[in-house]
Parts: structure tokens; C-alpha cells; sequence
């Protein structure tokens, strides 16, 4: 087994290598003058499990550039299997046409990795999960949902918890959670007048005096978290928190959540951390490595990855 680290998220890259009790391989990931990606694996490799750990997060397209082309360096040094994983899969929200004569750029970055080389994908909660049928070689989607309820329980133990999903397409997600803490269920009834815009029409469900935590999978500008949380305080609830999955934190996403009622945010190290989220009074980070090295360890051995959410 071994374990390559594209430049995305090098400290998540290092954890997992630590939990696994074993060194990254000695590769190096580096541009030239024109800033095209150059790729070099400088040991041995043929027969190996290979791993390469990358997210497709800002800048996209350079990770994603790094990913593939580390694919096929690692697919033409006779590595036995490839892995791609991918803890936060870019594009993913473009999986339908949403519009006449728009893309299904979900469907195009499934097949460049599967052309690339990899020969299985693991990744982490997939925004729709019928991406998972993109791919043509088996896709390993793991949860945050257990990880959250744990930390959820360790921190707002005895006070009157309400789940709550900041839009309808996110239900079954804010669900899982709920079931697993025993807690009720509400969901914010918005619409998108346009991409990266959101406006919260109603509330459904009795927040008042609840202590609410909003749960999703990606915050990116940030806005539809913010107006959730605003919408949540003036329908009298009593604080407003929030568990995402991957922390994108585009543009003034962290000063606008800084300046929103929402307490604290916490999300996944799925997504290196900027200077700015670091700094951040709201925001923190879960470790995912411990998950990830344990996933990595069942494909290695054949063992059962769906087993470890039951």
C-alpha cells in the first residue's frame, strides 16, 4: 500500500499517512515556467495499492489538472490499483441540466479520472449522490453524518437541539443526522433566483426557543447559510449553529458569516484551511483523517467500507 499527496491539502495527506502508521511516497508535484503540471513518482511502485489523496477544491482546475496527470503517471509505473481520493469531489453540483444547452460537468470529471487511471474512487459526501452512477469503477461515498452527531453530542449535550436543513434538497442529509441524535426536524423553504443567490421564503417547523443547527454539505459564498440563520433568529430561535462537510469559503464567505447570527460553523478538513478560516472567531475544523485512513485500510484489505456507518 501507498500513499501519494497531490498539493490540494498536504497536512490532511500527512494525517491520514500518520494514522496509517507509514510515510507518504516520494513524489513530487511541481509546474514549469508556463505553469503546466509536471508529475514524477521517485520510487518504486509496480504491483502496489496506490492511494493519491487529492481534493479538486480553489483553484479547481490546477487540482484537478494534478489529479489526473498523477493518475496517469502512477497507471503507466504499473501500480496493481489506483485510488483516487477525492475527499471533496469539485463540479458536483453541476450533475443535471439545469438550463437549455448547459453541461453535466459531474458526468465529464468522472470520466476524465476513470480515463486517467484510477481504478476505484473514494470520496466524501457527494452533493447529489447520483454521481456515484457517473463513474464506470466502483465509488466508496463516505459520510460526515456520524462524526457530526458525535461532536453535536459532546457539545450541546442537554440542550433542546433542532436539525435543520437550509434548503429542501438537503433533507435526507439533515435527517440522518437528526435520527442519530434523537431530534427533531425542520427545513428552510428557499428559492434561487439566479446561481450563487438565495432568498428564504418560509420556515417549516417550530424552531422557537430551540437551539438550531444547520446542516449541509457545501458552503461556498456563504449566503444561504447566513439568510437561514437570520430567518431561524427571527422566528425566535435561540441560537443558530451549523455542521457542513466541506468549507469552500469563496469571496467574503468568512467575513459574512463573521457578521451572521451563526455561532459557530464547524466543518470538515476535507478542504485545507485559508489564513482567513484559521482566523476565523466561528469557524473550526473536524479532522477527517482518522475516517479516511480507516476507509483506505478496508479497500486495501477487501474489507467492508459500508460497515463502518452502521
Amino acid at each position: 500500500m501507498k500513499i501519494v499527496a497531490c498539493n490540494s491539502n498536504l497536512p490532511l495527506a500527512r494525517a491520514v499517512a500518520d494514522t496509517l502508521g507509514m510515510p507518504l511516497t516520494d513524489a513530487s508535484v511541481r509546474r514549469f515556467a508556463d505553469m503546466e503540471v509536471f508529475v514524477e513518482i521517485h520510487e518504486n511502485i509496480r504491483g502496489e495499492d496506490v492511494f493519491v489523496i487529492q481534493s479538486t477544491s480553489f483553484p479547481a482546475n490546477d487540482h484537478l489538472m494534478e489529479l489526473l496527470i498523477s493518475l496517469d503517471a502512477l497507471r503507466r509505473s504499473s501500480a496493481r490499483r489506483v485510488t483516487a481520493v477525492v475527499p471533496y469531489f469539485g463540479y458536483a453540483r453541476q450533475d443535471r441540466k439545469s438550463s437549455p444547452r448547459s453541461p453535466i460537468s459531474a458526468k465529464l470529471v468522472a470520466n476524465l479520472i476513470t480515463q486517467a487511471g484510477a481504478d476505484r474512487v473514494l470520496t466524501m459526501d457527494l452533493h447529489a449522490g447520483q454521481i456515484q452512477g457517473f463513474f464506470d469503477i466502483p465509488v466508496d461515498n463516505l459520510y460526515a453524518a456520524p462524526l457530526f452527531a458525535r461532536d453535536i453530542q459532546e457539545r450541546y449535550a442537554g440542550r433542546d437541539l433542532m436539525i435543520v436543513s437550509p434548503d429542501v434538497g438537503g433533507v435526507v442529509r439533515a435527517r440522518a443526522i437528526a435520527q442519530r441524535l434523537h431530534a427533531e426536524l425542520a427545513i428552510i423553504d428557499k428559492r434561487r433566483p439566479r446561481a450563487g443567490v438565495s432568498e428564504v421564503m418560509n420556515v417549516i417547523g417550530e424552531v422557537e426557543g430551540r437551539d438550531c443547527l444547520l446542516v449541509d454539505d457545501i458552503v461556498d459564498s456563504g449566503g444561504t447559510l447566513c439568510n437561514a440563520a437570520e430567518a431561524l433568529m427571527k422566528n425566535g430561535a435561540k441560537s443558530v449553529g451549523a455542521y457542513i462537510t466541506h468549507g469552500v469559503f469563496s469571496g467574503n464567505a468568512v467575513a459574512r458569516i463573521g457578521a451572521s447570527p451563526i455561532e459557530m460553523m464547524t466543518v470538515t478538513d476535507s478542504i485545507a484551511a485559508t489564513e482567513a478560516v484559521q482566523a476565523a472567531r466561528n469557524i473550526r475544523q473536524l479532522p477527517i483523517a482518522p475516517l479516511l485512513a480507516e476507509a483506505m485500510r478496508r479497500i486495501s484489505e477487501e474489507a467492508s467500507v459500508s460497515s463502518l456507518f452502521d
